[in-house]
């Protein structure tokens, strides 16, 4: 493994006013020292694009203050070029020219993809978007790679690539031949794409496969947000598969310390016996390595809406559930192998669920009741 020094390095950080691009970018702002960071997002009305306008906002604010100083208005020892702390362009990594023009601008040393069309049911009726985003969107990314060599390239997959697996706990070693959505194989093909790349122009590259991200400030089209906008609108929620599901879901926080670790260790250049490269190239696991029964998440994810004072103490959540079969390209179950994580970077992620779902409805009731 090639270890990487971010501080002082230039990040671009694609997604970046996303669920998980926008706690990256938070972390590093915050941990790495005298580094630009550079954030692109086509800010897209997949879901509500005033939740993506306020992580931005969140995040202005945050390199503001660090570029004053912080509180104390004192300049800060951790940086020299304040003003590059946190530089965002609005713009499409489908479009080729855009992603040129950032990477003959700013020549990152490391790049974090995590621009994506997100969802599984999503991809059934809006397959475009997917090619657009994931598969073009990602060449571009790779081709920019392979004119403006990087340090290290790491980008989001997700355990989607797995589709209906039988063999749990999935592992990063499993064949993953056969995707049940459109969106599980666009990340198979960016897995695909990498491996091309790294063996053809010796770019170290990285997969991580996310499984079931959730917190503060996360997608609504995810079960845990949209099960709580229904809740307090006094509408009836759907849990699938009888709620016979089990996912490995994930804190963010967890998802991002994995990232940040990742970012630091990038696979190593070697050159084989036929004189070639070696492809400088991983895929890892993020993942709670704990699957939950849905129903399970679903009756700690009331208890703590109640506590938040989201929903009344008095709530019938029994009226308000109805079970239902499972959709078109969902899984049954979901979980996470880490131990390639464990034993490369010496990290497993561990939040609870109660303490993850309690961050979330504590979030809630301030962002949406507040």
């Amino acid at each position: 493994m090639q270890r990487i020094d971010l501080n002082g390095k230039t990040i671009l950080v694609t997604g970046a006013a996303g669920f998980i691009g926008s706690n990256l970018v938070k972390r590093l702002l915050k941990e790495v020292k005298e580094a630009t960071i550079i954030g692109i997002d086509n800010m897209n009305d997949y879901y509500d694009v005033s939740l993506k306008e306020w992580r931005l906002k969140e995040l202005k604010t945050l390199s503001n203050s660090l570029c004053l100083g912080g509180e104390s208005g004192k300049s800060s020892p951790n940086r020299e070029d304040l003003d590059g702390a946190f530089n965002f362009i609005k713009g499409d990594i489908a479009d080729k020219s855009t992603i040129d023009h950032i990477f003959d601008q700013y020549h990152p040393a490391v790049v974090v993809n995590l621009a994506a069309q997100a969802g599984v049911r999503y991809s059934i009726t809006n397959p475009d978007a997917y090619v657009q985003s994931n598969l073009i969107g990602f060449y571009n990314i790779l081709e920019a790679c392979r004119h403006y060599p990087v340090e290290h390239l790491v980008y989001a997959s997700s355990s989607s690539v797995y589709g209906s697996n039988k063999k749990i706990p999935y592992s990063t070693d499993d064949k993953v031949d056969n995707p049940v959505s459109l969106y599980a194989a666009t990340k198979k093909s960016n897995e695909l794409m990498a491996h091309a790349y790294s063996k053809l122009y010796n770019i170290p590259s990285t997969g991580l496969r996310f499984f079931t991200v959730y917190g503060p400030a996360g997608r609504p089209d995810m079960a845990y947000f949209g099960f709580t906008n229904k809740l307090v609108k006094g509408e009836t929620i759907q849990i699938f598969n009888f709620g016979n599901c089990k996912r490995d879901f994930t804190y963010v926080d967890d998802i991002v310390e994995g990232v940040v670790r990742i970012m630091q260790g990038a696979p190593e250049k070697k050159v084989g016996e036929d004189g070639l490269p070696v492809p400088p190239y991983a895929v890892y696991n993020i993942g709670n390595n704990q699957p939950e029964n849905l129903l399970t998440f679903v009756d700690i994810l009331q208890q703590e809406l109640i506590r938040a004072k989201v929903l009344p103490a008095d709530y019938d959540f029994e009226a308000h559930k109805k079970l239902v079969p499972m959709q078109p390209g969902d899984v049954p179950v979901t979980y996470a192998d880490t131990s390639a994580l464990e034993r490369d970077y010496g990290y497993k992620p561990s939040t609870s669920l109660r303490d993850g779902l309690r961050a979330f409805a504590e979030w809630y009731a301030d962002f949406y009741q507040k």
